[in-house]
Order: structure tokens, then C-alpha cells, then sequence
């Protein structure tokens, strides 16, 4: 599915040498300290950063990637209706969605109408519109408080659960996230940063992985 090959060369500030593979159905969390550059590798990862070589980052044809950004990033002349739209989803499938996500009652609100919570959740409904084969989440529970954090975790876990060759990378801070949402873990550090570990889960528990 995703292939990354980077070289570590200077090719990019923050980014070192990081080789890695990413198959379908499996789950990443991405830990590491603020500032190190795990949204620059996800970013990468999405292909948002020419400063990363277009050959470093190999992925299938036509594969179809999801994207949720810390900021939720709807339009906001736009109804949640709408931004969910302009991405290709047809009217019928925008209210399955917005029912997967618990916004039945909120297709017609502008974005900033709505908590910080829910145009999160409007925002993941976003993502799952292009029907992703990777799902990128960018520390996706930050600002939440702890309920909606809990809530906007298991949201992402039924989510996940119901797609099962869906894979996912995660950011986070939280190695409590990696237990309940990954299958596997990378930890990113020094300068430039590089894989210092890779970890499976294992009834969770890490321990050391390929």
C-alpha cells in the first residue's frame, strides 16, 4: 500500500533517514516529543510537503487517502451538508455518514456552529467520504476534553473496526491512544528525527517488531 523510503541525505530538515511499510488493515500510532516532526512525516506521507522527494514516499496507484487535520478545516460559508458534498459524497450517503458520526441533526450548521468536538467529527465524516484506504489522523483528540476525547476515540475505533483493510496512522502524545486504536507503534526522534522504534501491540502490550 505506502512504502517510505527516506534517505536521510539532507533531503529534508526535520526528516531522517525512515524506512518503513505500511500494509492494509494495519494501525499506527506515531508517538514522539512535540516539535520533532510527526505531522511533517504525515504530511509527507499525504504528499503535502515538496520538500520530501516524490520517490521517497511510494504508494499504490490511485490510492485513496483520508485526512484528518488538528484543525478541522471545513469550509466555513459552507454547511456541513455541503463540505461533505463538495468531496463527491451523494445526498443519501452524507446522512449515513452524518449518522456514523452522531450529527444526524446537524447537516444544515455552518462550522462554526458547531463545538469543537463535533466539527471534528463532521471533519472525520469528511474523510470517510472519499472511502479512504489510509486514514491520516493529526493528534485528532487535542483540545477535547476528557469525555469527548473518549468519545471521539471510540468513534474512530468503530469506525476502524467496521473497515477492517482500512489502515490508519495516528499522531498523538498519548501512548493510551496506540492501546486502543493501533496494531502497531513508531516512535520518532532525534534531529533530523528517524524510527527509533517500531512496535506491535500485542493484547496490549508492545513489544518489539519488524
Amino acid at each position: 500500500m505506502l512504502e517510505l523510503a527516506l534517505t536521510g541525505e539532507g533531503a529534508h530538515p526535520l526528516l531522517g533517514r525512515i524506512v518503513a511499510q505500511v500494509s492494509p488493515g494495519e494501525r499506527f500510532c506515531l508517538l514522539g516529543p512535540s516539535g520533532v516532526g510527526k505531522t511533517t512525516l504525515l504530511n509527507a506521507i499525504a504528499g503535502l510537503d515538496p520538500r520530501v522527494p516524490g520517490a521517497a514516499i511510494r504508494r499504490r496507484p490511485a490510492l485513496r487517502i483520508g485526512y484528518l487535520f488538528q484543525e478541522h478545516r471545513l469550509l466555513p460559508w459552507r454547511s456541513v451538508r455541503q463540505n461533505l458534498a463538495m468531496v463527491g459524497a451523494e445526498a443519501s450517503r452524507i446522512d449515513r455518514l452524518l449518522e456514523q458520526v452522531g450529527l444526524r441533526d446537524a447537516g444544515d450548521a455552518l462550522p462554526d456552529q458547531l463545538s469543537l468536538g463535533m466539527a471534528r467529527r463532521a471533519a472525520l465524516a469528511r474523510c470517510l467520504a472519499v472511502e479512504p484506504e489510509l486514514l491520516l489522523l493529526d493528534e485528532p483528540f487535542a483540545s477535547l476534553d476528557g469525555e469527548r476525547a473518549r468519545q471521539m476515540r471510540r468513534l474512530i475505533a468503530e469506525v476502524l473496526a467496521a473497515q477492517p483493510r482500512m489502515a490508519m496512522i495516528c499522531v498523538t502524545h498519548d501512548p493510551g491512544d496506540a492501546e486502543a486504536l493501533a496494531s502497531r507503534v513508531w516512535y520518532l526522534d532525534g534531529k533530523p528525527a528517524t524510527l527509533q522504534r517500531d512496535l506491535r501491540m500485542s493484547a496490549g502490550l508492545l513489544r518489539s517488531g519488524g
